[in-house]
């Protein structure tokens, strides 16, 4: 694992880029999947700005699935920066996994980067993310938050607890195009999309590369989408069995402590340890401010209540996804491997 410790940028900081001088043209597409429901104009503003910077330094795919009206809007100030499509090919249940293969099928280079709309990177972090896609077939930053309203301090502790046991879910991903097209893509109609296409990519004996020293920004969602994500993201743990059952039995130990402070403290203290641990793992104290691990007792509180919402969820057939249920987070390797060496209809 790579120990450099040279962050893109300090969340202590302002949120802002600096995408540094003028480089020589990457060889890499970067992939953009969107579906936005209505036209934010201060956000649409910003991704401009945002997509005319890194439009210079790569080839950039924006797959927009938002509505006609909303598309044509977004074509007028795009279509001369980036290419500009909708979804193509078969829909999927999670409408992001058609957004991504639209995407890479039509890339124009085998190092493909996924971004979500809300991922900010700057120049050195692509740079870096191209080559280490020269010798690898998937590569995973670690996102940070640019700015920190409450609901971001509270969610950076999820990040640092995984940090801490593993490794955390950025919101980008490095890929190799031909290996995904090879496999025939992903199942899109899974939850936990991302962890869906990591573990096609590992069942194929692809090659992994984990940057957790490569910190690349992310703004934060309104603290109503936040909300939203609760449940959904604690869903998410139905792909990882063994980590379910840890969280499955969080809140009857809370709940068996309420009598007992010192229970209580000593879980609370357990989760700030832990995720310091992976605050300051790889050079996650240059974006991880000091406080960050103080908000662990909150997430943990948090997932002990969802993980058992999630179960309900499950138990009506799945966490709901738009106007659907997705009943699958992910697959197993094992099951996807068994998949891919089947024969192909």
């Amino acid at each position: 694992m790579s120990t450099s410790t040279e962050p893109t940028q300090s969340a202590e900081e302002p949120a802002r880029r600096d995408p540094g001088p003028r480089a020589q043209h990457l060889d890499a597409e970067y992939v953009l999947p969107l579906r936005w429901p209505e036209y934010r104009t201060d956000d649409v503003l910003e991704l401009t700005d945002y997509l005319d910077e890194i439009g210079a330094v790569l080839d950039v795919t924006v797959v927009d699935g938002s509505p006609p009206d909303i598309f044509a809007a977004h074509r007028a100030l795009w279509a001369d920066l980036v290419r500009h499509v909708k979804p193509d090919g078969p829909p999927t249940a999670n409408g992001k996994v058609a957004g991504v293969m639209t995407g890479i099928r039509l890339a124009r280079h085998r190092a493909v980067i996924l971004a979500d709309d809300d991922v900010r990177y700057d120049q050195r972090g692509l740079k870096r993310m191209v080559t280490e896609l020269q010798t690898s077939d998937l590569v995973r930053p670690q996102n940070y938050f640019t700015a920190l309203p409450w609901h971001a301090r509270w969610d950076t502790a999820r990040s640092l607890i995984n940090r801490a046991v593993a490794s955390d879910y950025p919101g980008t991903m490095g890929v190799n195009r031909d290996l995904v097209l090879e496999l025939g893509g992903y199942d899109g109609d899974v939850l936990f999309e991302n962890l869906q296409l990591i573990r096609t990519i590992e069942a194929a004996h692809g090659r992994e590369r984990r940057l957790d020293d490569l910190f690349v920004g992310r703004i934060p969602p309104s603290s109503a989408h936040f909300w939203r994500q609760r449940v959904r993201q604690a869903y998410d743990d139905f792909a990882q069995p063994a980590r379910l059952l840890l969280e499955l039995s969080l809140l009857p130990v809370l709940l068996g402590s309420i009598r007992h402070p010192a229970r209580l403290a000593a879980v609370a203290a357990s989760a700030i340890v832990l995720a310091e641990v992976g605050r300051r793992r790889a050079g996650g104290t240059a974006v991880f401010p000091a406080t960050s691990a103080l908000w662990a007792p909150v997430w943990i509180l948090e997932r002990a209540v969802c993980v058992w919402l999630a179960v309900g969820s499950r138990m009506l057939g799945g966490v709901k996804y738009g106007n659907a249920r997705l009943h699958t987070a992910a697959h197993s390797t094992t099951a996807i491997r068994q998949k891919l060496s089947a024969p192909r209809q």
